[in-house]
């Protein structure tokens, strides 16, 4: 892998951009000198946990012949408090799906995610992070 990261302001906001050209914009908040024009980087890798988590779910189910109609991720996290760095303490995800779906086939795939295919996951969980999911299927 390799990411090529340019400051295109005068302050803290950033392009990062990776081999295939797909770009991100990071920055600060303002409390903290930036102008808020991008994710933060901890808030990057909570979303990293989120579609990494997302493509395992979708990929499973898919393979599975499941009819999902629609899907979302909704993660609450938290980090250390007091501490530099503040590390992610917890993360919990709620996975949300409509579809022809089976309930189990959704909870499996999830399981299987979160405990087997996911390396973000994994990476956080061997930071320390306490990561705990639900899921939740809406049969349509």
């Amino acid at each position: 892998m390799k990411i090529s990261l340019k400051r295109i302001d005068d302050g803290f906001n950033m392009e990062a951009t990776d081999e295939n050209g797909h770009s991100v914009l990071m920055d600060s908040s303002v409390e903290n000198g930036g102008n808020n024009n991008g994710v933060r980087p901890m808030q990057m890798l909570i979303m990293g946990l989120g579609g990494c988590s997302a493509i395992d779910v979708v990929m499973i189910l898919k393979k599975q012949r499941q009819e999902i109609t629609d899907f979302r991720i909704e993660i609450e996290a938290e980090r250390e408090k007091g501490k530099e760095p503040s590390i992610w303490e917890t993360a919990k995800i709620v996975f949300y799906l409509d579809g022809k779906v089976d309930p189990d086939k959704a909870a499996r795939a999830v399981e299987l995610s979160m405990n087997k295919y996911c390396s973000v996951a994994e990476t956080l969980r061997r930071s320390g992070t306490n990561l705990t999911w639900e899921t939740r299927v809406n049969q349509a």
